[in-house]
């Protein structure tokens, strides 16, 4: 059985199952005039159907109950279940295009990415150790993300109504391009998705094809929801929270100092992408946290190149390396 936690002005919380070490996505469920809304409903797995089915009977809903799945992105732990409950409930999707557009360069039938991702792993130092092992683990997320939804467009600058309430989305990249937070201006309540989290910090990633500057990104729309009067947040992982500005003041300058530590690792000699990332994150993980790692590590290479702080170099080997300006 899923936790499930009633909130204040109609926000049910639902714990929904997630591999280590996140372990749950929330998801929110919000009543409708006529039905339900569900917003993030969490990656596609049967023990995740089984899970769904518990919740709604816990809190005496049906699919047919179901009008409208609200994605706030497309990552799989977001976006996974959302094409499972269209055919049981026959309800709307809602994404942003943007969000929709990089789902489909992560999953479409035109996708590439699972040999450019290898391609710049190996450019930027990644031995065929771990680069080999990218394409299996890229396929599997093809289950959790399967059916894919029939989706239509979050509108752009207008109040976006969920649960008897006008929202305004709020669309912000560098975690994820077309992120969209939903604010309640009168409440203070936000919807935050991955844009802002309590704990963590939300990965930030370099991926071929997508947002070249990702790190100037994040930046850019933490200081965007920086301006919005919040109250109490809710986010994708871990736990609502009310200190929205201090968390962001606390992520702009996480990432601040992470530039810095680059800085100097690169002080005594030009380091390939994968050396720093290694030496910022450890070696000693899975292929999926060093995926992570090293798609994190190149968006901050990326974003001291724009401020003229390092340069790269490809050497005669067609390995890029870093150094001092």
């Amino acid at each position: 059985m899923p936790e499930i936690t009633e909130h204040r002005r109609g926000i049910t919380q639902v714990k929904i199952s997630m591999s280590y070490p996140l372990r749950w996505v929330n998801s929110y469920i919000l009543r409708e005039p006529d039905g339900y809304t569900i917003i993030d409903p969490g990656p596609h797995t049967p023990e995740n159907e089984e899970e769904w089915k518990k919740a709604m009977h816990e809190l005496g809903i049906s699919f047919r109950d179901v009008k409208n799945v609200v994605l706030t992105h497309h990552h799989p732990d977001h976006l996974g279940c959302a094409g499972w409950i269209q055919q049981q409930a026959g309800c709307k999707v809602w994404m942003s295009k943007r969000s929709f557009q990089e789902a489909e360069r992560m999953w479409g039938a035109t996708s590439t990415m699972n040999t450019d991702l290898p391609e710049l792993f190996q450019r930027n130092g990644m031995p065929e150790a771990w680069t080999s092992q990218l394409e299996v683990h890229m396929n599997s997320f093809v289950p959790q993300i399967t059916p894919r939804p029939d989706v239509a467009w979050i509108p752009e600058g207008q109040r976006f109504v969920m649960g008897g309430r006008g929202w305004l989305p709020v669309e912000t990249a560098g975690h994820a391009p077309g992120h969209v937070s939903f604010y309640d201006e009168e409440s203070g309540d936000i919807l935050c998705g991955d844009a802002v989290l309590p704990q963590i910090s939300p990965n930030v990633s370099l991926m071929p094809g997508s947002d070249p500057e990702p790190l100037q990104s994040f930046l850019q729309g933490l200081l965007k929801l920086k301006n919005l009067e919040a109250g109490t947040a809710y986010p994708g992982h871990r736990n609502p929270f009310q200190h929205f500005g201090e968390r962001i003041e606390a992520l702009l300058l996480h990432h601040e100092e992470r530039l810095v530590k680059i800085e100097q690792l690169l002080d005594p000699a030009p380091a390939t992408g994968f050396e720093l990332c290694t030496a910022l994150f450890s070696s000693k993980l899975g292929i999926h946290q060093m995926r992570f790692a090293m798609c994190e590590t190149l968006a901050h290479t990326r974003e001291l190149e724009r401020r003229g702080r390092i340069i790269s170099r490809e050497y005669e080997d067609g390995v890029i390396r870093f150094k001092m300006q």
